[in-house]
């Protein structure tokens, strides 16, 4: 695997994400920024943060079949969460979860979440991109 991630000793351990991602792969597949739309372009989930997240995180899946990838090649996943509050994150890793579970593997969350203002089309709740390393 050209992914290897770690939470070393002394920085603290968050169960959701790891603080290093080390690479060794020589195949480098960035992802632009997925929202929540269906392969027409209809936006899925309206109105519903974990239905979104879940069709995002699904895109990312495509697009990584597509480079010849899976989750398992992810080096970083950056969530872009429009208004976040911390109150947010169990739908957001709800939609993690049941996207997870569609593609049968294990969850993989975001190793950046940021708050933003708004995104592409006001419908949309939230955008993923990805950062692969591939052999």
């Amino acid at each position: 695997m050209a992914i290897n991630l770690v939470n070393p000793s002394g920085l603290p351990k968050i169960d959701v994400y790891r603080q290093v991602s080390i690479a060794t792969g020589s195949k480098l597949v960035f992802i632009a920024g997925q929202v929540a739309w269906d392969a027409e372009g209809i936006t899925v989930g309206e109105g519903d943060l974990a239905g979104q997240v879940e069709q995002c995180y699904l895109n990312i899946g495509t697009a990584l079949a597509e480079a010849g990838g899976s989750f398992d090649d992810v080096a970083k996943l950056t969530f872009y969460v429009v208004d976040w509050t911390p109150d947010k994150m169990p739908p957001l890793l709800e939609g993690v979860s049941r996207a997870s579970a569609k593609l049968g593997i294990t969850p993989v969350p975001p190793a950046t979440l940021l708050g933003v203002a708004a995104l592409d089309v006001p419908d949309h709740l939230v955008e993923i991109e990805a950062t692969a390393i591939l052999d």
